[in-house]
């Protein structure tokens, strides 16, 4: 596996090494103690999680807070889409920031989100399947959203706004500042 730094603190793109031949491929998607070894982050999953969405759906943005905060590794291993975080720690240089990246299943790419993102993601195929490992369980009292369109980002989700397919939950998730906010209060 190759670990690339982004520009957020700990916000890691994972690359495995894919082992192919003619009958197809195996790749290892996480190993707790070469991730520890090349990142000099320790991360223990209990939660293991699926979606599937079709074309034009934008997931997000969402976080857990307080204590029930996590951390994620995320792919998409059927289709594509683009994976959004935004930085709701307050602390760091790129709070309020964020930072997207394409996940599919040609590129095999992974994102490991650290505890204190919020995260989405829009479907740029046909349908899309995402799986995602948590380091925490969920909790609904713990859930923060903050607005897809949130003007303060202007993140373009690839997807032509007449073929956005959003929930009304995330229709109704507050602007960066209120969510902000909502956070500090868990």
């Amino acid at each position: 596996m190759e670990y690339l730094k982004t520009p957020f603190k700990d916000l890691i793109i994972c690359k495995p090494k894919l082992l192919g031949d003619s009958r197809g491929y195996f790749y290892e998607t996480f190993n707790e103690a070469h991730f520890k070894d090349n990142t000099g982050l320790h991360v223990h999953f209990v939660q293991d999680n699926q979606s599937m969405s079709q074309f034009g759906v934008v997931r997000g943005l969402h976080m857990q807070g307080g204590v029930f905060a996590q951390a994620k590794l995320v792919r998409c291993i059927k289709g594509k889409v683009l994976d959004v975080v935004v930085d709701m720690r307050n602390e760091e240089p790129t709070f309020g920031k964020f930072f997207s990246v394409e996940l599919s299943e040609e590129n095999h790419t992974q994102l490991f989100i650290p505890r204190g993102f919020a995260h989405g993601f829009s479907v740029l195929s046909e349908s899309a399947i995402f799986i995602y490992k948590c380091d925490n369980f969920y909790n609904r009292d713990f859930e923060i959203g903050v607005a897809y369109n949130d003007p303060h980002f202007q993140i373009d989700w690839q997807l032509p706004k007449d073929k956005m397919i959003i929930s009304e939950k995330d229709k109704n998730n507050p602007a960066f500042a209120e969510a902000y906010q909502n956070l500090k209060a868990l």
